[in-house]
């Protein structure tokens, strides 16, 4: 994976209002750490963080250029986002140098297609693996093509690059493959589901109707009188 070069700033202000203030600007905070070094607060521009991340992945490796004249090497170690907005909140970015070993989690992709009447379970999404810092993947595969219900998929099958060893057990189950439901059993469920269907609907109206008219514990106000007062 080729290095994004990004510019970035020191970070005077901390706390949660200081870390509004720097989003409001159109900047991500983050922390520099590692290497026996005092950590470094800094500000990266979101824009073209956010573009790195979805164009190399959560191991994008960034050279940041700081505005006090620091040059480093960084790695994320772990992205805060906003699930809403989508939106990156804060980012932990460890400091690595060219030539040094880390250890990061990896995603995997699998490949080709198993037998047919068959689901697949993707019981792993990533994989635990050891590369130089400058050589990170920014994805690992792994074959599913042909195979039948019953079989797995386990860490030590994943085609790994030149230079990157696995971290993980090689036992590790990534993904198991299952006989599909036929027609007949889904259609046995159907009975069972709109069964527990019509019992939850059913307590649901007992509950309402013994709800209504119901008084207010003496000594305890209800939520609208609270509202009034």
């Amino acid at each position: 994976m080729s290095e994004v070069k990004i510019s970035a700033e020191p970070r005077t202000e901390f706390g949660k209002g200081g870390a509004r203030r720097t989003r409001r600007a159109g900047k991500v905070p983050a922390v520099l750490y590692g290497h026996g070094e005092k950590p470094k607060h800094i500000a990266l521009p979101s824009r073209e963080f956010a573009a790195a991340i979805r164009k190399g992945g959560a191991n994008q490796l960034f050279a940041i250029d700081i505005t006090d004249g620091t040059q480093v090497l960084a790695l994320p170690k772990a992205i805060q986002r906003d699930p809403i907005r989508d939106t990156f909140e804060h980012v932990d970015l460890l400091l690595v140098r060219r030539g040094e070993k880390v250890t990061v989690e990896v995603p995997v992709q699998l490949t080709g297609e198993a037998a047919r009447d068959t689901l697949i379970v993707h019981d792993h999404d990533t994989l635990s693996v050891t590369a130089d810092a400058t050589k990170v993947p920014d994805h690992l595969e792994a074959s599913i093509e042909g195979l039948e219900a019953g079989s797995q998929v386990t860490a030590g099958d994943v085609d790994l690059p030149s230079g990157v060893e696995l971290a993980a057990d090689a036992e590790l189950t990534v993904a198991s493959v299952t006989a599909a439901p036929t027609a007949e059993q889904l259609e046995a469920t159907l009975p069972e589901v709109e069964t527990a269907t019509e019992e939850a609907e059913a307590e649901a109206g007992e509950t309402t109707e013994g709800s209504e008219g119901a008084d207010a514990p003496e000594g305890e106000e209800t939520t609208e009188a609270r509202a009034e007062a």
